[in-house]
């Protein structure tokens, strides 16, 4: 009987040594309505109704050219003909025409007008309507910069209201805020919500990443519109939406204004954006790589590109970037960053950790290569490519010990059509010489005359095409 008491006793004690204690929030309190006077309505109008003035819709065309199969042999054939009729093949369409809907926001007076690249990329004809009005713009391109999503438009319009410009460094999450636009062409919307989370990157949509996440709705055609605080102030472009659906999950993203400002004055001044290069892979510091430095910040060189800025300040793999001009750097998102706001040519000066040293050095940043073909349609047979990048590879799951050339459009009735080449195809060799870049490409079908086996991985998988 006392061995039981014992051990109960022994028990009880390890018991109460285990005890949590928890923060209770007050159990005395009340509700109340947000306003007295019952005869209140709560209301955000006056706020964001010069904004909405300033918030317009963009129509596009775009003229797509469908494959020729006039000159198939399949319209030669007889039974064909019979059934069909001899003059069908020339009812076949030549083109059609691609029509989509986004919105944009005024910034000035004098009719510039920014938008996300994608809502006016390749458009033959770009058309504004202004709000509360049926009357119809033409505008024309000013500049475009696809690495931000950004683009600068302009009408010849008179009594523009451009929208007040806020400062996204100043926001803090759960702060409300109102997505402007016009989805799926039903005319002005507002929706509201809070601001998520700030500095979002590594999402996959751009190469310069630092979005405002929002559970406004942002749906389809509401991209390039106004997200603005309960002020009425532009604080960002709305720009994309994380869905498996098609429809708004809550997980809505905004390009900042801060940076909106500094891309479009570049494209408003200049009509392209010139942004320094490094010429490094780099990625975050995290898990055990925490371990292998005195520095928890940074971000890590992973390779260095031959004859780059970088490797010409003596930079190697393995170091740690953590300061630029004196500015810390976060992660590699933050020196992608920082040194695309730098002009090619202009020095900045770098300090880094090595062996658990930190050193620094002087790098004349060179200008950032295109990462998409740069050339006639002719020099590339038909066919669009692209680099492979690690936004590319996440973006098409392409593994990293895969090396080539991303196929990103395949010319109606070109020769890489006709070879068989299809969106999504990755260039691997061009007979004996590996793909790794646009010039490895250029160097391969100005070597090679004439028909060319041209090694490709589809899907996962190898074969070999002849590229003539």
């Amino acid at each position: 009987m006392k061995k039981v008491l014992f051990i109960s006793t022994v028990a009880a004690l390890m018991l109460s040594a285990a005890t949590i204690h928890f923060e209770e929030a007050p159990k005395d309190f009340k509700r109340v309505m947000p306003q007295e006077d019952k005869n209140v309505v709560l209301s955000f109008y006056d706020a964001i109704k010069e904004a909405k003035q300033s918030v317009v819709n963009i129509s596009t065309k775009k003229k797509i050219k469908t494959p020729n199969f006039a000159n198939s042999p399949f319209f030669s054939d007889p039974f064909f003909k019979q059934f069909f009729g001899p003059m069908f093949k020339d009812r076949l369409p030549k083109e059609r025409v691609q029509r989509s809907l986004g919105s944009g926001v005024i910034i000035s007076k004098e009719g510039y007008i920014v938008t996300n690249n994608h809502v006016i990329n390749d458009a033959d004809e770009i058309t504004i309507t202004l709000p509360n009005s049926d009357k119809e713009y033409k505008a024309k391109i000013i500049g475009k910069d696809p690495l931000t999503d950004l683009a600068v438009i302009k009408i010849d319009a008179k009594n523009l209201k451009p929208i007040k410009l806020g400062d996204s460094s100043k926001l803090k999450t759960g702060d409300i805020v109102f997505a402007i636009g016009n989805p799926f062409a039903v005319g002005e919307t507002v929706t509201q919500g809070i601001v998520s989370g700030l500095n979002r990157s590594n999402v996959g949509i751009n190469t310069y990443e630092n979005f405002i996440q929002t559970d406004a709705a942002i749906n389809p055609g509401n991209s390039g519109g106004a997200l603005v605080d309960s002020r009425g102030a532009l604080v960002g472009i709305n720009s994309a939406i994380i869905t498996r659906s098609g429809g708004n999950n809550g997980i809505g993203f905004a390009i900042p204004v801060n940076m909106m400002k500094d891309v479009v004055k570049k494209l408003v001044e200049k009509g392209k954006i010139e942004r320094g290069y490094l010429g490094v892979i780099i990625e975050d510091i995290k898990g055990p790589l925490k371990e292998v430095y005195k520095h928890n910040y940074g971000a890590i060189i992973v390779d260095v590109a031959k004859d780059s800025a970088a490797a010409e300040a003596g930079l190697k793999r393995g170091d740690l970037i953590i300061e630029v001009n004196g500015e810390k750097i976060d992660d590699a998102n933050k020196l992608k960053t920082v040194i695309g706001s730098k002009a090619p040519g202009e020095k900045v000066k770098i300090k880094y950790e090595r062996n658990k040293k930190v050193y620094t050095t002087t790098v004349k940043l060179k200008e950032r290569p295109e990462s998409t073909s740069v050339g006639s349609e002719k020099e590339f047979l038909g066919l669009g490519l692209k680099e492979l990048d690690d936004k590319t590879r996440r973006m098409y799951n392409i593994p990293k010990n895969v090396e080539g050339l991303l196929v990103t459009e395949v010319e109606p009735d070109s020769k890489a059509e006709k070879a068989g080449f299809k969106r999504g195809d990755i260039i691997e060799a061009v007979e004996d010489i590996d793909i790794k870049n646009i010039e490895d490409f250029k160097k391969a079908i100005k070597k090679y005359k004439g028909p060319k086996r041209v090694y490709v991985r589809r899907q996962g998988y190898p074969l070999i095409l002849v590229l003539k």
